[in-house]
């Protein structure tokens, strides 16, 4: 009996690992998380793939019901699929330790992750800071503005919100960095400043456009997720990456 989080990889049902694969026939209970993530392939499609009946959590059934799941461990195989790497969200963090803090084994199944997609743009994975998130409720949230402030000399990544099925675009995050700088009279950011804009990374059809977000304000990506990055002193084999998506 155990608990396993198993990452489902970046985009859809093609992108698991063969480990996670055979994890996930054996266990004697799938559950699937679609809240902090993107994922393509619907829950029908991916039980048709496994062979095996996929139960959906919901937010609640996590954060504030988790204590169920950790009981149905003690008895059973438990399997939760989680879209792109199951550990990048502390929530699933919090639920191991939580398991682990009542004696149930736990297992992590890696997958791949927009942490380390974004090196498709030929940035430095060394050369990034500290990630940030933008909510759609932002109005009054400068947090993820001060993050960028913080990284200084390091790229910064910006994850776009989900929400009900409702995706944050480049163009939403672009200009709530935009009015905080504005709002705040500083010099971190303004509509010459360089940066990439990236959709459905880790896909056949992602894509990547790299240049001032004067210029980048106007491109609508088509997929999603999306996500941003302002990158900061280019090495001349990063800039060269970059000047290929202009």
């Amino acid at each position: 009996m155990a608990l396993f989080l198993i990452s489902l990889g970046l985009h859809d049902k093609k992108d698991m690992s063969v480990k996670a694969l055979e994890i996930s026939k054996k266990c004697d209970k799938l559950y699937i998380e679609l809240y902090t993530n993107y994922y393509s392939s619907s829950i029908d499609e991916l039980s048709r793939f496994m062979g095996k009946k996929i139960i959906k959590l919901e937010r609640k059934d996590l954060e504030e019901d988790s204590e169920k799941l950790i009981n149905e461990a003690k008895k059973e195989d438990i399997g939760i699929l989680i879209p792109g790497d199951c550990i990048s969200a502390t929530t699933h963090l919090s639920l191991i330790n939580e398991a682990k803090s009542k004696k149930i084994k736990t297992k992590i199944i890696h997958g791949s992750s927009i942490l380390t997609a974004v090196a498709e743009t030929g940035l430095s994975l060394y050369k990034f800071g500290k990630t940030a998130s933008i909510p759609f409720d932002n109005k009054d949230l400068e947090t993820p503005y001060n993050i960028l402030k913080e990284n200084k000399k390091q790229h910064t990544l910006f994850l776009l919100d989900i929400e009900d099925n409702k995706y944050m675009n480049t163009s939403e995050a672009l200009d709530y960095l935009l009015n905080v700088e504005k709002k705040r009279k500083e010099k971190i950011i303004n509509e010459n400043t360089k940066v990439v804009i990236c959709s459905a990374l880790g896909s056949e059809k992602s894509e990547i456009k790299f240049g001032s977000i004067k210029k980048l304000l106007k491109i609508k990506l088509k997929k999603y997720p999306q996500s941003l990055i302002v990158p900061r002193e280019l090495h001349f084999f990063e800039e060269e990456m970059l000047n290929s998506f202009t």
